[in-house]
This record gives C-alpha cells, structure tokens and sequence, in this order.
C-alpha cells in the first residue's frame, strides 16, 4: 500500500469519491484553481472539473446554507470551512436546519453533506486559526462529528462521512498534516512515512464512524484521546513506561461507549486528553459517561489533561497544549491512586 500524508489522505478520499459518485461535490473558499490555504483539495478540480470542485465567496453562511439546499435535493457536497474558527457565521444554518432537516421534514429531506474543516493549534495562528470547538458540535443532536488521527483513517473516515445520509462535522488536526507534531519540546515528525496508519489502500474504503481503535493495550489505565492528543498521548505512556491502553476515539459523535467501557472496566482507571479547554470540553461528556456506567470498576477518580480554560493563548501556544510532561504526570498521579 502506498504511504500518505494525512494531506495526501484527505484528497485521495475526496477523489475517489467525485469519480465514484456524480452526487458529490468540493467546494469552499479557494478549494478550486488554488487546491486550499493547506493544499486540501489541489488537483481535483483539474481532474474533476469546475462544476466539481469550485470556489465560493468568503461567506461561511452561505457556503453551509448551499450545501444544505444541495443535499436536500440529493446531492452529497463535501464543503470545505478554512479553519474550525470560521466555522461559527454558519452555526445557524448547522443547527436550525443542517441538523433538523429530516425531523422537520418528516423524512422527505435528509441533509446529506459534510462540513470539512482544519482545527486546533500548532501552526501559531493565533485565536482566529487555531481553536478546538468539536463540543460545540457534539452537543447538537442531529450532527456526527469526526476527527482522525493517522492518514488510513483520515481517509477511511472521509469516505464514510461523505456516504453518510446525517450531516458531519470533520475536523482535520492541522499539527497531523503532514506527520505527527507532539511539540516544541519533543521534536516534530516531519513525514508520516514508517509510522502506523501511514499506509493507505489505494481506491475505496470506508472507516465505520462510532468505532473507536485500540492504538495500544494496556492494564492499569485507559487513556482517551482524539486528533493530535493520540500521538502525544502515546508518546506520555511511552515515557512513563506505563501499561497503559490507549484508545483513539475516531468520532466523538456517534461514540463508541462500548470500547470505553469495556477498557476501563478491566484496568479501573480512566485518564482523558484533548487539547480543547477543559471546562465543558468534551472530556467533561466523557468523564460523565464514564463515571455513569463504570463507577463499581474505578479505582481512582477519572481526571483529565486539557488546554487551559482561556481564550487561545497565542504567545503562549505550547504551554497551552497538553504535553508529555503534564500526561506523563497525570498517569503517575491515577497509577498512585
């Protein structure tokens, strides 16, 4: 299998599906003739052409409410949001009509689009490119939000969101690009190649969304993490020296309860890492869970590693993110509990 970059994956997936399917559609602000601000989507309107894969108005809301229209008609448009931040001029048309349309419909229209977009920090892009708002979309009821970790499933996971007959949020870890980035004081991985999830099959795959991965098993602790917080996760465990499970959650909606559960239960301790704030972030959702449906198999309580409950500190990026040191020092508080 060849290997790709998560860049590489995205667009393979996006390919595949524009030849496989005259339904779908890419488009967004500078997605076309340009290929995206991070190279997303470079080659395919060439490939495909420019009623394919074109450009839009600087106008989020506009760019969502087209795509709504277009799905409820039946096509699957693939539209692309510059960065996670820009996200919010659209948050209206996500929620009041993205994510209500079957209901409201009583079936007669379903909202068959996906909502690419680049999040999180690493790239030092200050507030207005760098922020982590996957809890915001979690809370809608009627949205599926998904964020890969590796290439194969960036891919695999692409291909099943465009496939989708639900709306999804897919938010692509801007420091997973083009190789895991842990931080500026670990050293950065430049190129997935040689690293696990790097091979991608060529042609069609599809990456069932609500199942989680096992990345690393372990028995005296469950760590949950998502996007770059896997990569940097491992890297704590592997420093600690812990046995330590490692579940990458893939999506955060659907989520698979089931594999968090079945993990914690056997190692009776539960750690959680995103780089989101930790107040209401999502780790809040899934210590909850967790505390629900585990409590007579915790040995510890269930804590977890965040960013700070701040506005994004742009000076101060990598003190924000969680880090080796902060994991690998949460781990050894639970293993002592």
């Amino acid at each position: 299998m060849p290997e790709l970059s998560m860049l590489g994956a995205i667009n393979d997936a996006m390919d595949v599906m524009l030849a496989r399917d005259p339904a779908v559609l890419v488009f967004g602000e500078d997605v076309g003739y340009f290929g995206g601000v991070f190279r997303a989507t470079e080659g395919l309107q060439a490939r495909h052409g420019t009623q394919r894969c074109f450009d839009t108005p600087i106008a989020e809301g506009g760019i969502v409410a087209t795509a709504i229209g277009m799905a409820a008609y039946g096509l699957r448009p693939v539209a692309e949001i510059q960065f996670a931040d820009y996200i919010l001029p659209a948050f209206d048309q996500l929620v009041s009509e993205a994510a209500r349309l079957r209901y409201r419909s009583n079936g007669e229209f379903e909202a068959r689009l996906t909502v690419r977009s680049p999040y999180g920090g690493g790239i030092f892009g200050g507030q207005t490119h760098s922020q982590s708002p996957e809890a915001i979309f979690a809370h809608i009821t009627g949205l599926k939000t998904v964020i890969p970790s590796n290439p194969h499933d960036a891919k695999g996971l692409l291909i099943a969101a465009i496939e989708d007959d639900d709306p999804v949020i897919f938010l692509e870890p801007k420091r997973l690009y083009n190789g895991p980035f842990y931080g500026h004081d670990a050293g950065p991985l430049k190129t997935w190649a040689g690293h696990p999830g790097a091979e991608v099959p060529t042609g069609h795959y599809a990456v069932p969304l609500g199942c989680a991965a096992t990345v690393r098993e372990g028995s005296d602790l469950t760590v949950l993490a998502y996007g770059t917080m896997v990569h940097v996760a491992q890297a704590a465990i592997e420093s600690a020296n812990a046995d330590a499970e490692l579940i990458d959650l893939r999506s955060i909606v659907p989520l698979d309860i089931e594999a968090i559960c079945r993990s914690v239960e056997r190692t009776g301790r539960c750690l959680i890492v995103h780089e989101a704030s930790r107040f209401s972030g999502f780790g809040a959702e899934l210590a909850a869970l967790v505390q629900e449906r585990c409590f007579y198999c915790l040995e510890a309580p269930v804590a977890r590693v965040c960013g700070w409950d701040t506005p994004y500190p742009h000076a101060f990026e990598w003190d924000y993110f969680p880090d080796t040191t902060r994991i690998g020092d949460a781990i050894a508080r639970l293993l002592k509990a």
